[in-house]
């Protein structure tokens, strides 16, 4: 049965907006069309502490999910454990219970129902005897160099890799039968595991699916925001004072627009952010000038404006500080109130341990020799028997 033509057609606009590459987008069409609820799965490793830079991908499967999508968040604990050992064993559970609380807190503070959202473990089925038999099978018909060129962007590359690095991409290739979507979504970097991805799965007797593509996001300093970097990212715990400073220092050049790490904020987290709660709009203060304040509704005039001077680094870094700040509170208030939270924090990422202070040998004070040995003299005291008493006595030479 057909949807109704406007509402689908805005239905559509809506997964697309703000997308790099879309492939295959004639099989979320279609289900669109009929007025069906696309399923689209976006996965994560478990490993690094989730950042400012998730709100990238997650504001866009608030997106989906204000769309009617089924959204389905993959913990993938495994592939974190698969990476080159990037998160210890031990580890990856706790981070991936900080995650669960973490993106479904995120895409709630959106304003987006989550009644479509589902967050599944990639151990929860990953291990069952017939996800393995699959894993064995596309082993047995994929090459080594297609599986190198397939994680190239996304698995540690290293002159000896370990071999669980050629299993991460058939896994993430397998969890989109396993999670019985009709697309995936995940940033340009994975875009030859998309394309393998299209290859695979019919050789295994599987459909192929859509694949949604973000665009890589410049950090505050323009390179990629890094979980490893603090000075390059905003922790989404942060206060607001931390923020402010952080995009205080954030690097942007007057009337650059290209790798504008800020103005790239603006276009993927805070303008769809403030559409999602019902008016799409990016407000910039100037009181301090005695000048009217700018309303802006579309990224194209803030580019306009910013290389025109219209817009400056002074004025524009307050505006993004409130609006983060905005966004991050509700996330900020659920971690205060949840104690449960709070704990999986401290066993996910533990403080790292405090360095011992090293105390300076100064030596024995006995050129030659170590500590001296220590020689028992008879002591007579008031004429009782002798008590034991010590004296240094000189090194052997």
């Amino acid at each position: 049965m057909a949807a109704d033509n406007s509402n689908a057609e805005q239905r559509f606009a809506l997964i697309k907006e703000n997308l790099a590459e879309f492939l295959n987008e004639e099989i979320i069409k279609k289900v669109v069309d009929e007025g069906g609820h696309p399923k689209i799965y976006w996965g994560t490793a478990t490993t690094g502490r989730p950042h400012c830079g998730y709100l990238v991908p997650a504001i866009k499967m608030a997106q989906f999910l204000a769309a009617g999508c089924e959204l389905t968040v993959l913990l993938a604990d495994i592939h974190g454990f698969l990476d080159n050992l990037k998160a210890p064993l031990e580890l990856v559970m706790h981070r991936a219970e900080f995650y669960r609380y973490t993106i479904s807190t995120l895409l709630g503070a959106v304003g987006v129902s989550t009644e479509k959202l589902k967050i599944v473990l990639g151990s929860s089925y990953q291990k069952s005897a017939e996800y393995v038999m699959d894993v064995y099978k596309m082993a047995s018909i994929i090459s080594e160099h297609d599986a190198k060129k397939a994680g190239a962007e996304i698995v540690k590359q290293t002159d000896n890799a370990p071999l669980s690095g050629l299993l991460y991409p058939i896994l993430q290739v397998l969890d989109e039968q396993y999670l019985d979507v009709d697309a995936q979504f995940g940033g340009v970097d994975q875009r030859k595991l998309f394309i393998a991805a299209k290859e695979w799965l019919p050789k295994l007797g599987y459909k192929e699916r859509a694949h949604l593509m973000n665009p890589m996001v410049p950090g505050l300093h323009g390179g990629k925001m890094s979980s490893s970097d603090p000075d390059s990212k905003i922790d989404l715990l942060d206060s607001p004072e931390t923020v402010a400073k952080k995009i205080k220092k954030a690097h942007a050049a007057p009337q650059v627009t290209e790798d504008n790490g800020l103005l790239a904020f603006i276009e993927y987290v805070l303008l769809p952010a403030s559409g999602l709660r019902g008016k799409k709009e990016f407000k910039v203060e100037r009181e301090r000038d005695g000048l009217e304040t700018l309303v802006y509704e579309d990224i194209e005039k803030i580019r306009e404006d910013y290389k025109n001077d219209i817009l400056t680094p002074q004025l524009i870094k307050p505006a993004i500080t409130r609006d983060l700040n905005a966004l991050l509170a509700p996330i900020q208030e659920a971690f205060k109130n949840n104690k449960e939270w709070q704990e999986i924090a401290e066993k996910a990422y533990p403080p790292p341990p405090k360095k011992e202070k090293k105390v300076k040998n100064k030596g024995t004070r006995y050129p030659g020799g170590g500590k001296p040995e220590e020689k028992a003299l008879p002591v007579r005291t008031n004429g009782d028997a002798p008590a034991e008493a010590t004296e240094a006595a000189p090194s052997a030479q």
